[in-house]
């Protein structure tokens, strides 16, 4: 394998600037973790001290191990006519105690003017300063050059200027922003040459997406020299979106020969693709490449004719090194193999039920065919691999539950619920009232359970999502639950799929229950722990 490329990813601060996009400190911490196991080099967490969500990130970040990859805090250069000492953001910026910085600085003599309002001078001091400053700190400073190809197609020589200053300052990378995106790949390719030319600091790219060209040109600027990426995760950012790493991070590494992130864990990519789409409450696009559902997808014909003899006749690669699979549309030829990869994966040994593989293929498809979407939600799936084993027994089975919502005049509401469950072979029959019906459901089934698992108290829920997954059918449409619990530093999700979103909470919430007491009271009915 080639040249070392570092990949930096922005999909929990640029990404965010999505439209649609958003990420409570909870969602971006497990994407951190997911981003860091698959082997990302930097992570750019968000903006301390623009907003409560970033803050407690970085507070959450402080008190988690990171294995491979550094969190960076980003911000900006310090206010014209303001020591960095003095500057809010600069401070903030050492307070988030992250090993690395970004911060961006203007290029463009016309964002200098119209935005700063200040002179080319003093934009060029307060450059050097803030970078001097952090690094007076111990930081690892990437510098931001915003605008910078906008900037030197107007002025290359103030452009330059700019970025000898970060460099003076002691920079450890300058990284070249297409802000706009409307610079073509021969521009990027052409401009890059010059600077690395006239620089002895590392560069890097921050390419968006503005004429489809985000990909394109961040592929140009490594073959120019560039050895530091910047993207998200399916493309996500404002406007049109950032660089997509899921196309960049392949075509660098299976296309160029360059070393973006270990082998094995390339074939982590659309596991990683789909993951984030869940947690971002996003439909994956299908036709995405690299990841995306369709992109080895075949139809019929003289094309399905030819892969069945020889893939490589139309797949320019292999699904398996980015962790894809082929799609036949009329059969999956490759599930029994995802179930048992899978399977494995969770700690299932299904060595010993080659009977059960297929029984658990079937039965996955036809949930995924209902609106079930497992990549999220390993806890379902872990729970129901072990109900189709015949390994699994119930810590507690539902007789019915009754919800109750009133609203009055006044605008005032209350919600009960009251649940009748057999735990352990006797009856609980419980009430509890919650600010909704999913709040009183989830306090009525901790009651009727605690006498018999006390450390349910341990567990509690972190996140619930919704989704609607046929819009034409109005309120009559299925939906999905997603939901997030956790106990101590230990997370998991699970789903439920319905037209009534009360029985699809209910699914994910009972999954959630009982995913915890198989793990915390792995003994009670003699079972392997999950």
């Amino acid at each position: 394998m080639g040249q070392k490329i570092q990949i930096f990813d922005t999909t929990l601060r640029d990404g965010t600037q999505g439209e649609k996009v958003a990420f409570s400190a909870q969602d971006k911490l497990r994407i951190a973790h997911r981003l860091d196991v698959f082997g990302i080099d930097y992570i750019e967490g968000g903006w301390p001290g623009s907003n409560p969500k970033d803050m407690q990130f970085f507070e959450l970040a402080k008190e988690t191990t990171f294995d491979h990859a550094k969190i960076v805090a980003f911000g900006s250069t310090c206010r014209a006519n303001t020591d960095p000492s003095e500057d809010k953001n600069i401070n903030m910026l050492i307070n988030a105690e992250t090993p690395t910085v970004s911060i961006f600085g203007k290029s463009w003599l016309l964002h200098v003017r119209e935005a700063l309002k200040t002179s080319a001078q003093e934009n060029m001091r307060i450059i050097y300063e803030s970078v001097a400053y952090l690094k007076d700190h111990d930081k690892e400073v990437i510098y931001d050059a915003e605008h910078f190809f906008d900037g030197y197609k107007a002025d290359p020589e103030y452009a330059l200027q700019t970025l000898k200053a970060a460099e003076t300052a002691g920079a450890d990378t300058l990284v070249l922003c297409d802000t706009n995106g409307g610079t073509l790949p021969s521009e990027i390719r052409k401009i890059v040459s010059e600077v690395t030319e006239k620089l002895d600091t590392k560069l890097g790219i921050h390419a968006h997406n503005d004429c489809e060209l985000g990909v394109a040109n961040s592929l140009a600027a490594v073959e120019a020299g560039c050895t530091h990426v910047q993207g998200t995760i399916n493309g996500y950012g404002e406007r049109c979106g950032n660089a997509n790493l899921c196309s960049v991070i392949p075509n660098l590494q299976l296309k160029q020969q360059y070393q973006c992130v270990a082998d094995d864990k390339l074939k982590e990519l659309s596991s990683l693709s789909h993951f984030v789409s869940e947690v971002a409450n996003l439909n994956p696009d299908n036709r995405q490449a690299f990841v995306g559902q369709s992109a080895f997808a075949h139809k019929g014909g003289i094309h399905v004719s030819a892969v069945m003899k020889n893939e490589e006749t139309y797949e320019h690669i292999s699904p398996d090194s980015v962790g894809n699979k082929r799609r036949v549309l009329v059969s999956d030829l490759s599930g029994k193999s995802n179930i048992r990869y899978k399977s494995s994966q969770l700690g299932i040994d299904l060595d010993q039920d080659g009977d059960k593989v297929s029984e658990i293929v079937e039965k996955l498809k036809h949930l995924e065919n209902n609106g079930y979407q497992f990549e999220a939600a390993e806890a379902s799936l872990e729970l129901l691999v072990q109900k189709l084993k015949k390994e699994w027994q119930d810590f507690f089975s539902l007789e019915g539950f009754r919800i109750i919502v009133e609203k009055n005049v006044s605008g005032q509401s209350r919600t009960e619920a009251t649940i009748r469950l057999t735990v352990d072979g006797q009856m609980e029959h419980c009430a509890a009232e919650g600010s909704g019906p999913v709040h009183a459901l989830d306090k009525a089934l901790r009651k009727a359970v605690h006498r018999f698992y006390p450390g349910i108290t341990e567990m509690h829920l972190q996140d619930y999502k919704v989704r609607v997954l046929n819009q034409k059918e109005g309120t009559d449409a299925q939906v999905r639950v997603l939901i997030d619990s956790a106990v101590s530093d230990n997370s998991w999700t699970t789903v439920g799929v319905s037209r009534n979103i009360i029985d699809a909470s209910w699914e994910a919430l009972s999954d959630s229950f009982s995913y915890f007491l198989a793990n915390q009271h792995q003994n009670l009915h003699n079972k392997k722990a999950i």
